[in-house]
């Protein structure tokens, strides 16, 4: 099975019935059957705002939440680390206001997307068990954004461990050069799911960290020949695990959607219990 969404709902005019800026879920529900969230990693949302967007969505529609920053260390990476028991209480937090998903069976995958600064170390190990730990039996899913993690010497054991831990290794799609980014690697480290992030290829944006650098790194449109290779990829990963899941973040320039769109019909893929796609009657 190969899923296909975007980071967000509502940053996509292009799937707005009107024409407006952002579309509605119930817009975006119509022609994906998932959808990244990342709000929760600047603030642990309210059970009523999950409740909302469930509201808006099929019943079998699927979110990622992206974990809170507490959670993925940024505040280390920022200088300035809360005490431990402050991080412990943001996962106890977490998990009590994302329980409607849970219940509902509609929480794909928890997305812990790590910084830079979290390289390949004991403590970066152990961590990742304490994570294990907290979260449960839920779905986590890992994307690192230092290479040390993809060093030859070490990638077994990093694969294994991640095997043990029933941890899915997320595959980003983004600049590697040099010291900036990691390699478009998918690695199977859960058979029920592998997680492909597609960031864009602009090279100039990824490693040039000036002005709006965190927008324009995702500015990017994939191209037809790139669209088909990962579309190939989607294939033969589809054959390794169950569910393959591939989500645009490429959406400075709002080329996202219409890349997610076009990799649907590259595939041939028409998906079942959509939202009715609502239609512009003027």
């Amino acid at each position: 099975m190969i899923n296909i969404g975007l980071t967000t709902f509502a940053d996509h005019p292009d799937l707005s019935v009107n024409g407006g800026k952002t579309a509605r879920l119930s817009e975006y529900s119509s022609h994906f059957p998932i959808v990244e969230m990342d709000t929760p990693f600047y603030a642990i949302p309210r059970q009523s705002t999950l409740e909302h967007w469930q509201n808006q969505a099929p019943d079998n529609f699927q979110f990622i939440l992206k974990a809170n920053q507490l959670m993925t260390q940024h505040d280390v990476a920022k200088g300035d680390p809360v005490p431990n028991e402050d991080r412990i209480e943001s996962f106890k937090e977490y998990l009590r206001a994302i329980q409607p998903l849970v219940n509902s069976t509609q929480l794909k995958t928890v997305l812990f997307q790590f910084p830079p600064t979290f390289k390949l170390d004991v403590d970066a190990i152990e961590y990742l068990r304490r994570v294990r730990e907290y979260m449960g039996g839920l779905s986590v899913s890992v994307e690192f954004r230092d290479d040390s993690w993809y060093a030859n010497e070490v990638r077994d054991d990093v694969r294994n461990y991640f095997k043990e831990l029933e941890f899915t290794l997320v595959a980003p799609d983004e600049p590697h050069t040099l010291n900036v980014g990691v390699p478009f690697e998918p690695i199977v480290t859960n058979e029920h799911l592998i997680f492909l992030r597609l960031h864009g290829r602009n090279v100039k944006g990824w490693t040039n960290p000036t002005g709006n650098w965190r927008t324009e790194r995702t500015l990017y449109n994939y191209s037809e020949d790139e669209l088909q290779e990962i579309a190939q990829l989607a294939k033969q990963l589809d054959q390794q695990t169950e569910e393959v899941i591939i989500i645009f973040n490429n959406n400075a320039g709002h080329d996202a959607a219409k890349n997610a769109l076009r990799l649907k019909e590259i595939l041939g893929i028409e998906y079942d219990d959509l939202s009715p796609l609502q239609m512009d009657l003027f």
